[in-house]
Order: structure tokens, then C-alpha cells, then sequence
């Protein structure tokens, strides 16, 4: 979004009317109206999605197919993951990348058999489906779907809400999905999502949405949930967002993502390399202590927020990093972040300072989650 942008050149998603029937503050978000909170505000929203059920809508995200029988290598020359060996209805963590190893943004993707079915960043939407139409629309068929609205419902207790509604549903484990039916409207479900909590992943169509969130929300587990408390859900749950924690300037590695790279695209993998940015990525991955810097999460020691983009320093005044996203915790009631540091600041209960209002913060270095994950794993 830039200043010049103006309500009337925002979208609005299929839910559009409903927020604002809800109460929700609207607010410009990757080029639509989206809503930021309801009335009942970011901490009881946030506590809510962690100990019952919250539905967002996140419909300004890209969702698009590929189709074709060269559809998964095609997709695999543009990321470092495997998508060949990736089961029928099997969901996976990706990343696009540039030729310098950039990350161009980060998406799921899920093989359905008859297609790959990715969700990409809303930010980021037109950019990635221009780029994978560019690079590989000769060897598949790029199918975007803007007719189809995304919704998100999170928390220990959404399974018990959606098998209301669709009782299936019971049966995925997380990064699975399946195709399910709702009053004639055909769904696609995954079990994943971006809170640390169990949850699922609905993406229907747009004239559609309305009615089924209104089902959701009727259940008494489920309340609505604004983008404000999505991005506290997420920094808990130590997940990067695109723009902020990662973007073309950092590396899959060095934003320690490691473990989205599967061995069989690493050195000595049966298809090693292959993607943008192969000699880098795999230079880093081999040798990491040619790494000039790596994101990490941080607990502040005091009562002090830390927010992006706080400098850090070491012990002797030395700039050694940033915050990249930093906010008060609403589960633990402490300050956390993501951020970067040179390597050897890296290690865990390494303490370092964040300089707030020219203050220094005392912060350490700790392993994410800040909250523990609670995916269903069956």
C-alpha cells in the first residue's frame, strides 16, 4: 500500500459486508479492506483462537492450480522443495526464489491428484502468478482462481465447530486435505493454518463464503478473528511473514528455513539444485559459517515492548542486527521477536540489547515456538 491509495481503490473480499455487520475496524491490507479487530478486541481475540476457535478470512490470498503431467517438476525448477514425491493430497511449505536465492515469497501448496493447488502471499499474489506463468506456463497449465474465498478457522476446538457442518472432516491430519461438500458447493480442506493451532483451511466459492462463515459463527466454539490478532498468533507460533521476517534480501537460509529444503534437492540429492539461486542456497546450506547473518527469536528480559525494525547491539555498543517483527505476547505476557543477527550472536540465551527510544532492552536468544504447536498429527 502506498499514501496514495484510497478506500475507493481498495478490494473487498466476499465477507466485505459481514465485518462490517460484525463491528470490525477496516483497514488497507495488501490492497484490500480488510478487517484488523472486532469489538471484542486483539487480546481476547488472540486468547480465543488459542483456547476455542477463531475464524479469519484471509481471501485477499492468491489461490491458483497447476495442471498438467510436467505440472510438478515444472513447479520444482522454480523452489528448492520436493514437489515430485509429494503424496495425493499431501500438503507442503514452499518457497519461490530469485536467481540470487531471494525469497519471492512463501506458499502452500497441496497435491490433489488431478492438480497442484498453491495459496501465496495477497501482497504477493500478482507478482508470484506473473513469475510462475513466465517460467513455466509452457510446461503446465496456470489456473488462478479468484472466484474462490480462503477462510482460516484456528484453535483447539475447531475440529469439534467444522465437523458440525462437515463431519469429514475429522479424518485429515495436519498438512493433508481433502475436496468435501457444503449445500451443494464444492470445498477443499487442509488442516494447517497460521496460529501453531490445530485448525483448517477452507477454500470455497466466493458466493459461498458468506453463508458458510455465518454457519461457522454460529457454532458456539467460533468467534471472529481480525488480522491484528492473526499476526500475534502467528510471531508466537515463530512464523515468518512474508515482507517483514523474509523477503528477496534474505535467503532460505539464512532465514533458517532449513528444514523447508527436503535432501532431495540438497548436494548430493537425486535432483540436487535445479531452482533460482541453486549455487547460493546450497553453498550456504553445505557451509553455514559462511552465513553473514540468520534470523532468530528473541525474549525481551523486561517489560518493554520491542518492535521492527529496533536495532540490536552487542554488550560494547557494536550494531549486530534487527528486529524484523516484535510485539508483546499476549500468551506469555512477555515482549518476543524475530529477528537478525550476525552468527555468532546466534546461539541460544545469547543476550543482546534492542534499543527502544534510544534506550538498550535487554533481549536472549531462545528457540521458536514462543507458544508450543499443538497440530493434529492423528
Amino acid at each position: 500500500m502506498t499514501a496514495a491509495d484510497t478506500s475507493s481503490d481498495l478490494r473487498s473480499t466476499p465477507l466485505f459486508a459481514l465485518h462490517q455487520k460484525l463491528g470490525a475496524r477496516m483497514v488497507p491490507f495488501a490492497g484490500y479492506s480488510m478487517p484488523v479487530q472486532y469489538p471484542q478486541g486483539l487480546m481476547a481475540e488472540h486468547l480465543h483462537t488459542r483456547k476455542a476457535a477463531g475464524l479469519f478470512d484471509v481471501s485477499h490470498m492468491g489461490q491458483l492450480l497447476l495442471r498438467g503431467p510436467d505440472a510438478a517438476a515444472a513447479l520444482e525448477s522454480l523452489m528448492p522443495v520436493d514437489v515430485i514425491d509429494l503424496g495425493l493430497h499431501k500438503q507442503r511449505y514452499g518457497l519461490l526464489l530469485d536467481e540470487q536465492g531471494g525469497i519471492l515469497d512463501d506458499l502452500m501448496f497441496v497435491n490433489r491428484g488431478e492438480d497442484l493447488f498453491l495459496i501465496v502471499n495477497g501482497a504477493c499474489k500478482e507478482a508470484d502468478i506473473a513469475h510462475i506463468q513466465n517460467r513455466i506456463a509452457s510446461r503446465c497449465e496456470v489456473v488462478p482462481l479468484p472466484e474462490r474465498a480462503l477462510l482460516a478457522l484456528q484453535g483447539p476446538q475447531a475440529v469439534t465447530a467444522l465437523s458440525r457442518l462437515i463431519p469429514g472432516v475429522t479424518q485429515l491430519v495436519f498438512m493433508t486435505g481433502n475436496y468435501f461438500d457444503w449445500q451443494g458447493h464444492a470445498l477443499y480442506i487442509t488442516r494447517s493454518g497460521y496460529t501453531g493451532e490445530d485448525g483448517f483451511e477452507i477454500s470455497l466459492p466466493g458466493e459461498a463464503a458468506e453463508a458458510f462463515a455465518e454457519a461457522l459463527l454460529a457454532q458456539p466454539e467460533v468467534a471472529p478473528i481480525g488480522l491484528g490478532a492473526r499476526n500475534s498468533l502467528r510471531l508466537e507460533a515463530g512464523l515468518c511473514l512474508y515482507g517483514n521476517d523474509i523477503d528477496t534480501s534474505t535467503t532460505p537460509v539464512e532465514a533458517a528455513l532449513n528444514w523447508a529444503m527436503q535432501k532431495v534437492r540438497r548436494t548430493g540429492g537425486e535432483r540436487e539444485g535445479g531452482f533460482p539461486g541453486a549455487a547460493i542456497v546450497l553453498e550456504q546450506l553445505q557451509n553455514p559459517q559462511s552465513l553473514r547473518r540468520k534470523r532468530v527469536g528473541l525474549i525481551a528480559l523486561e517489560r518493554i515492548p520491542v518492535r521492527e525494525p529496533a536495532v540490536l547491539e552487542n554488550m560494547d555498543g557494536q550494531h549486530i542486527g534487527h528486529i524484523t517483527s516484535g510485539l508483546l505476547s499476549p500468551t506469555l505476557n512477555q515482549p518476543v521477536a524475530l529477528a537478525y543477527v550476525e552468527p555468532d550472536y546466534a546461539a541460544i540465551d545469547t543476550e543482546i540489547f534492542a534499543m527502544v527510544r534510544g534506550k538498550p532492552v535487554p533481549m536472549k536468544v531462545v528457540a521458536t515456538p514462543f507458544v508450543p504447536t499443538r497440530y493434529y498429527r492423528g
